[in-house]
């Protein structure tokens, strides 16, 4: 019987079924960080039980980490207590730990895949949203919540209905300075945030079989914000170059092992989807949001959709375009900006710094412009060190920061101000997200580049 992809790792890892209810699924890897893990962790102290494979559970702090003298004590009580609270329960229950300070600290869906955490094969969660950044590899990945982090410490098992399918395939060549970010941008933008609600995709097609690993980690991390439960892509020769000799990898004999596995990953030819969808890579543009959700996305140079030709409804989209202070019918080109936040889980790896670093080369931050630059984590940092890419970025006025998911979420002292507009390399541009009252506008490296030169929104195809 002919498979997807989703099926046969899914499949594969099916412990139980339930009668007219959700799969028992095995889990491989847990990934936990300080925020959505102290309950579940006293949940597990109440019930007098301990982590069932703690080999398989990897904690990292990230989300309420400081960007800025991390040797020092963290400041906010709350942070603080949440950050010990995580390092005391992965003692207690014989967890690897990369905490502030430690050479592998740095934001979960970042170290994952440096440290070769991340497989393909795998069934990974973790008590955030972005976890689908790990189908990348081919992996099954998605978010859960607390009570469900405390099920798989306890069991290493999740109770999950199986989601359905689509595929979404884009082939042609992308043009000169469209990005991964900007191909996600604009599949969310034709689908809308609720678009692929109750699937698991399936990138497909020419563009994604271009794209580095690290492009294709950014469109998987983005899957959930048009509804999907997750998204994944098939794994190939780049996949298996990105992740030998990885620290977690199969060595040697157990490599040509997994290997062997590995290589039959891919959907069959006549596997059915639920849904298809297909796209033309040479029509995709440098993106822009310039609403309240992803979804309010369009080409850089073109002007702010017209409420009467919107489904969402009139009046929500009218109050997203009140809360950003645009209107319709305007050009998002020459709008001044405030804020440049480049990094997070979806941009924050040495391929986005390096697109950052080729359109600021030779040029100054514009004087108008705070830019706050963090690396995803400690492995970034050393590579934008060594290969020369600081210097470039302190010769045009930047400064680089420690690593975490800082602007991205505001849960730590990096806040946007009310008001003021954040061109931003994160995943959401919620009412608030980045700080009360703050005003994001999601884009890729190259559009924050640009917008940190010049101090508005500036097509950056114009500056290289």
């Amino acid at each position: 019987m002919s498979k997807t992809l989703f099926d046969k790792v899914w499949d594969s890892h099916v412990v139980h079924k339930i009668n007219g209810g959700p799969d028992v699924l095995f889990i491989d890897r847990h990934m936990v960080h300080e925020v959505t893990s102290p309950v579940a962790f006293l949940g597990l102290k109440n019930r007098g039980i301990k982590v069932l494979f703690p080999e398989k559970t990897f904690a990292t702090a990230d989300h309420n980490t400081p960007t800025i003298n991390q040797h020092l004590p963290v400041k906010d009580p709350l942070s603080a207590n949440q950050l010990l609270a995580l390092e005391k329960n992965s003692e207690l229950h014989g967890i690897s730990y990369w905490g502030l300070g430690h050479e592998k600290n740095g934001i979960v869906h970042v170290v994952g895949p440096e440290y070769g955490i991340t497989q393909p094969g795998a069934t990974i969660v973790c008590g955030d949203s972005h976890t689908s950044t790990h189908g990348a590899f081919g992996a099954i990945a998605f978010g859960i919540g607390t009570s469900e982090v405390e099920m798989v410490l306890s069991t290493q098992c999740i109770m999950q209905p199986k989601p359905k399918k689509m595929r979404i395939t884009i082939d042609g060549k992308l043009t000169k300075g469209v990005s991964p970010k900007d191909v996600a941008l604009f599949i969310i933008s034709e689908l809308s945030t609720s678009g692929a609600t109750g699937y698991f995709v399936e990138y497909a097609g020419e563009v994604f079989r271009e794209m580095s690993m690290e492009g294709r980690m950014t469109v998987c991390n983005l899957s959930i914000e048009m509804g999907a439960r997750g998204g994944m892509i098939a794994p190939d020769s780049k996949t298996f170059d990105y992740i030998k000799d990885r620290e977690f990898t199969p060595k040697n004999d157990n490599w040509n092992e997994a290997m062997k596995y590995w290589k039959t990953l891919k959907s069959d030819n006549n596997a059915d989807f639920d849904k298809e969808l297909k796209f033309d890579g040479r029509l995709i543009n440098p993106m822009i949001t310039f609403g309240t959700n992803p979804g309010m996305g369009i080409g850089i140079s073109k002007e702010i959709p017209l409420a009467k030709n919107q489904d969402s409804g009139i009046e929500t989209y009218m109050k997203s375009l009140n809360y950003m202070n645009f209107g319709e019918g305007q050009s998002m080109i020459g709008k001044n900006i405030d804020f440049v936040f480049l990094g997070s889980c979806t941009n924050g790896r040495i391929e986005d710094f390096r697109e950052f670093t080729k359109i600021v080369k030779g040029k100054k931050k514009a004087s108008n412009v705070t830019a706050w630059l963090v690396p995803g984590s400690h492995q970034v940092e050393k590579a934008i060190k060594d290969e020369g890419l600081l210097d470039v970025l302190i010769e045009s006025g930047f400064e680089l920061r420690e690593p975490g998911c800082s602007a991205c979420l505001a849960m730590n002292d990096d806040k946007i101000p009310s008001g003021k507009y954040a061109v931003s390399t994160s995943n959401r541009n919620f009412e608030g997200r980045q700080g009360p009252g703050s005003r994001t506008l999601l884009a890729s490296p190259l559009v924050a580049a640009a917008a940190a030169i010049t101090g508005k929104i500036t097509d950056p195809r114009t500056l290289y």
